[in-house]
């Protein structure tokens, strides 16, 4: 053999052997990992669940809603003529009664002098051919005329007063005066009826409200009565309760075909006048108590196209989603009207990070509220 070749042989066979106890060391190593098993998987991931119990609950609705006068009553010119005077401040407090335009009284008042005249000269004609009609020197029928035309012209000397009355506007219920709608020297028309201004009656004051057909369907018996309203709550614009509670005076028997949506009016006191026409406001219907639901935190109950989900936790401590029917929220909770038994553990948190089947490891809201504690 040359020996070149001996010496490459001899070269080699160092190397070979490195080699082969590196891949003797890898084999043996691979050989402890998979004996040992997956020694750096993660622990089941933290979540705070919450022990669910059948309660009983005041149900309730809240409904946008807009304040309106008891009673809102437009004040119209019944006269034509130029207007003279506003005899009042806008926006206060006006009597029923009270006088609140002047429209120009000369050309009425004529009127009235010459019906006057007319009046009077037809009482003294009755008058004269009653003595006659005694001596029968005139006819019946001339004393008859005579009895009807004095009628026409007393008929017409009281319209020729009210007329003249009506120069002055007067303010036809108590209330809250509007924006005057016409400023002094405006020529009035009396066959339109022009509008000088409204009042608006604020104690009591009450508030208009519907009902949409998806908000009937959450109903029990899908379906509202006055007698299944136990109160009625009006929550300002600041989210405080109006300390006087209402009462229905109006529910519409028919669904508007336009709208879908059922026609209602409360009334609430409003003696400091701290409700005004025109605001918007929410109304709390306080319906029958519902019996047998679950209350769970809003943040806990996942929204996908219309449906709703809790997500669960089984006895292995794992995910379960459980599809639920839910009512109205109550306080920060859903009520939740099917979809729960009593003793369910519902996942508070970490939702986004969970799957089906996923082992966690859950601890009771009340426990992860005391560990929070004590760590402050």
């Amino acid at each position: 053999m040359p020996l070149n070749t001996m010496q490459t042989r001899n070269g080699l066979m160092p190397l070979i052997a490195s080699v082969a106890l590196l891949l003797l060391g890898a084999c043996s190593d691979q050989a402890e990992e998979q004996a040992a098993g997956p020694a750096d998987a993660p622990p089941p991931m933290s979540v705070t669940v919450k022990s669910v119990q059948p309660q009983t609950v005041p149900s309730s609705i809240e409904l946008v809603a807009q304040t309106e006068g008891a009673r809102e009553a437009e004040v119209r010119a019944r006269v034509a003529g130029l207007l003279e005077k506003q005899l009042y401040e806008e926006g206060e407090f006006v009597e029923a009664g009270q006088p609140l335009f002047q429209i120009e009284r000369e050309t009425y008042q004529i009127a009235v002098d010459d019906a006057q005249a007319r009046a009077d000269l037809a009482s003294r004609e009755v008058k004269r051919l009653e003595k006659l009609l005694d001596q029968k020197a005139v006819s019946r029928r001339e004393y008859d005329n005579a009895v009807s035309a004095d009628a026409i012209a007393r008929a017409a000397l009281r319209q020729a007063k009210l007329n003249l009355s009506w120069t002055t506007v007067t303010a036809p219920v108590a209330g809250v005066s509007g924006r005057a709608e016409k400023s002094v020297g405006s020529l009035l028309s009396a066959t339109e009826g022009t509008l000088l201004t409204s009042i608006y009656q604020l104690d009591p004051i009450w508030v208009r409200f519907s009902l949409a057909q998806s908000e009937l369907a959450q109903l029990e018996d899908q379906h509202l009565s006055a007698d299944s309203i136990n109160g009625i709550e009006l929550i300002l614009p600041d989210g405080s309760v109006y300390p006087h509670t209402g009462r229905l005076n109006y529910l519409s028997s028919t669904i508007d075909p336009l709208l879908g949506t059922q026609q209602l009016r409360a009334e609430f006191d409003n003696k400091n006048a701290r409700l005004l026409p025109g605001q918007f406001v929410r109304v709390r219907l306080l319906l029958q108590d519902r019996e047998g639901v679950f209350l769970v935190p809003q943040s806990a109950v996942v929204q996908n196209e219309g449906k709703h989900l809790l997500m669960l936790v089984n006895d292995e401590n794992q995910v379960t989603p459980r599809p639920v029917e839910v009512a109205e929220w109550l306080g920060t909770d859903w009520v939740i009207t099917d979809g729960l038994k009593a003793g369910d553990r519902v996942i508070l948190d970490n939702l986004i990070k969970l799957r089906p089947q996923m082992k966690v490891a859950p601890s009771a809201a009340d426990e992860a509220n005391s560990e929070a504690e004590n760590k402050h």
